[in-house]
């Protein structure tokens, strides 16, 4: 059927060419490829609007599926109707294989496109069934991130496979590729050693995708930095500190030193509280009123409860305490509400615990310490 069908056009063409015999062969070439292109964007603008107002209202995933793939869908129509018309071009037989060349190129960029959009496509609908913004979303997370670096794993894979075959349309290029690593090893040893971050980094991100040490939104202490893993790249990890500043660590570095993942087996979320107090806090009863004060808090799941002196400063203590929660909110909001309590606290109870200048400190201890004996060689 479809045999016949291209047969039956290009004799309409060859019909048509007939009739502009009087104009030069250049332009009826042009006449015949312009109006191709015109037919095919007009029988694709009317097919797609036929398609929309029978679908409108009814299925809302088939829309978004035909709005994904609107474009690779009209540039395929347009490469079918420029490959049934060249034939019936006067076109010298030099150009017509420059054209031809051209279509054969475009048509491989075509599938590699084709390729990657019903790749997304497969992806939101298996995604659909996952949501993030509830409580308990571990599973969501876990979905969501495998799904992510298996796409940019399979984008990146996909988009070698279509250069590789563009490329391979050329003969001096497909030549000069063979002798180069046929005739040279030591061009493949290069070669290996020069793509090695890049295939690292590759195999790296199946192992994360199939392992799964890191999720989307797990909370993460990396390099002494605590915050949570926001995206995860076919070459590096971008974690976003609690500071909000963006820390960007390489794949290959989850596989390959150890980090702590807080969020690992649950998915609570862990709030993070700094003091900066004096050296003479008295850091066992703040750990005690930091406990009392998250077990009576409604918004804390009680899972984490941990504080640590975890720095030290000319003229102050760093303070750490970690509270974990069932959401991103509640740990936000138990985080102020323990950091207020806390200063409260210690304002009322521990007034001394609160950062001086030590020279105040000093002149302070002064004050209160008995007067020195005189010299017993003075008068």
């Amino acid at each position: 059927m479809w045999p016949d069908l291209i047969q039956n056009l290009q004799s309409e063409l060859r019909a048509f060419r007939n009739a502009l015999s009087f104009a030069p062969p250049w332009a009826v070439s042009f006449v015949l490829l312009v109006s191709a292109v015109v037919v095919a964007w007009l029988s694709y603008a009317a097919i797609l609007v036929v398609v929309r107002r029978l679908l409108r209202g009814r299925r809302p995933y088939l829309m978004t599926t035909l709005n994904a793939t609107k474009n690779p869908t009209r540039l395929g129509l347009l490469l079918l109707a420029l490959a049934i018309t060249l034939p019936t071009t006067p076109l010298g037989p030099e150009t017509r294989t420059i054209l031809a060349q051209c279509l054969l190129l475009a048509t491989i960029f075509l599938l590699g496109w084709i390729a990657t959009t019903a790749l997304e496509i497969a992806a939101t609908i298996y995604l659909l069934r996952f949501r993030l913004d509830t409580e308990d979303n571990l599973l969501a997370r876990k979905h969501v991130t495998q799904i992510r670096v298996l796409m940019r794993v399979l984008n990146t894979i996909i988009f070698l496979i279509t250069a590789g075959f563009a490329l391979m349309t050329f003969d001096a290029v497909r030549q000069y590729g063979v002798s180069l690593f046929a005739s040279a090893g030591v061009a493949g040893i290069i070669a290996g050693l020069a793509a090695r971050p890049v295939l690292s980094n590759l195999f790296a991100g199946v192992q994360l995708a199939v392992t799964q040490p890191i999720r989307i939104e797990d909370a993460v202490t990396v390099e002494n930095e605590y915050g949570w893993i926001e995206e995860i790249t076919s070459t590096y990890v971008v974690i976003r500190l609690w500071d909000l500043r963006r820390l960007i660590v390489p794949l290959t570095y989850f596989i390959e030193k150890p980090f702590y993942n807080w969020t690992r087996h649950a998915a609570n979320y862990i709030g993070n509280v700094l003091l900066y107090l004096d050296y003479g806090a008295p850091v066992d009863r703040i750990r005690q009123k930091a406990t009392e004060l998250v077990a009576q808090s409604k918004l804390a799941s009680g899972k984490v409860t941990s504080v640590q002196v975890t720095n030290t400063r000319p003229d102050s203590i760093e303070l750490r305490i970690l509270i974990s929660a069932d959401s991103a909110a509640n740990a936000s909001n138990l985080c102020a509400e323990l950091r207020e309590e806390l200063i409260a606290f210690l304002q009322r109870e521990h007034p001394e615990a609160l950062p001086r200048q030590r020279s105040e400190a000093i002149a302070a201890a002064g004050k209160d310490s008995p007067p020195t004996a005189p010299n017993s060689l003075g008068n």
